[in-house]
């Protein structure tokens, strides 16, 4: 019988501490105490481990690998951020390592411990956690330069590359005001989302701004689902029968009002404001899908490239590799409003 091959995690283990800790003290990075290091040693001679080679050189210092952490990479936006990264970072000799923390980043600091064990250079952290700001410390521990590149970010001290989501929203909700449309409701994302919640500021401050009637009731949580957006925006529209616009927090959401729009006997406007009688309504939502096209009127919506956001954000990782001790930076990218006739 074969034995059992020792691996980084059983020193662990024999240690009582993370394989992050270990992999930090074999490459001589972070804050290692003296006596953990020791500990380390000890567990390694008494098992028996030998060290990864390929692995040990990866944490030789200059490994050439960037760990990605999204919460989910079938999310259009972190998808097409993605690619941007990667295409940047492998014109600069770079590859890019992913990882996927899960819908509520319940698997971050395991994610970052798996990067931190391949040796990687550096970590773009995409999408906002509740736990981020621990992510960021243990980064700093352990020497490895983090940034962010998301749709929101509440790391100050941490390099942030992201869309401008108030300023969207407010782009939104001005295109509608000024087609004529004074009941505008909102549908779409988690109470818990920052993303939704910079987004409603924006929708909730024109509204004030122009004079316009702002009703709670008309402000909807709404997963991603797009039978579950079907079905909300019909109960939306059955009890608040004067509303003629509705603003999506996404692209899927807005795909699913589109259907649920349509179940009520309501269609999708191609000019301005029609009249109550014609049952037509406005429909903006915020991303892309190629889908949207497919619709009848396509829909209109508000973007911002998360193809060059993936760009801005290798570019700016770089610069912070070269320059670890220089000025924190917070980019916010342009929105831009996609016109395909829906409002």
């Amino acid at each position: 019988m074969s034995q059992k091959k020792i691996t980084i995690t059983d020193v662990a283990d024999e240690a009582g501490i993370s394989v992050t800790t270990v992999s930090l003290v074999l490459s001589g990075k972070g804050r290692i105490s003296p006596a953990t290091a020791e500990r380390v040693n000890r567990a390694i001679e008494k098992l028996g481990y030998i060290p990864n080679r390929s692995a040990a050189m990866l944490r030789g210092g200059d490994s050439g690998v960037i760990g990605l952490i999204v919460r989910d990479i079938c999310n259009p936006f972190y998808a097409e951020m993605t690619a941007g990264l990667s295409e940047a970072l492998e014109k600069q000799g770079k590859v890019l390592f992913l990882t996927q923390s899960g819908a509520q980043g319940q698997n971050l600091n395991r994610c970052f411990d798996s990067l931190v064990a391949q040796g990687v250079d550096a970590i773009v952290l995409g999408g906002g956690a509740e736990n981020a700001g621990e992510i960021a410390v243990r980064a700093r521990d352990a020497g490895i330069t983090l940034i962010c590149a998301s749709r929101a970010s509440s790391l100050d001290a941490t390099d942030s590359i992201r869309p401008d989501n108030m300023h969207a929203a407010k782009l939104a909700t001005e295109y509608l005001i000024k087609r004529g449309h004074h009941c505008i409701a909102w549908l779409g994302g988690s109470g818990s989302s920052l993303t939704r919640a910079e987004r409603i500021g924006g929708y909730c401050s024109s509204l004030m701004q122009y004079g316009l009637p702002f009703r709670s009731e008309w402000i909807i949580e709404c997963g991603s689902h797009q039978r579950d957006a079907a079905e909300l925006t019909a109960q939306l529209i059955q009890q608040h029968p004067t509303i003629t616009a509705i603003l999506c927090h996404n692209a899927s959401v807005a795909l699913g009002c589109y259907f649920g729009l349509q179940r009520s006997g309501r269609s999708i406007g191609k000019g301005g404001l029609d009249s109550y009688y014609s049952q037509q309504m406005a429909l903006v939502g915020f991303g892309d899908v190629p889908e949207a096209q497919l619709t009848d009127p396509p829909l209109t919506f508000i973007t911002s490239s998360a193809r060059e956001i993936g760009r801005s954000a290798a570019a700016r990782l770089l610069q912070r590799m070269a320059d670890p001790q220089g000025d924190i930076q917070n980019v916010i990218m342009p929105s831009t409003l996609i016109e395909r006739g829906s409002a």
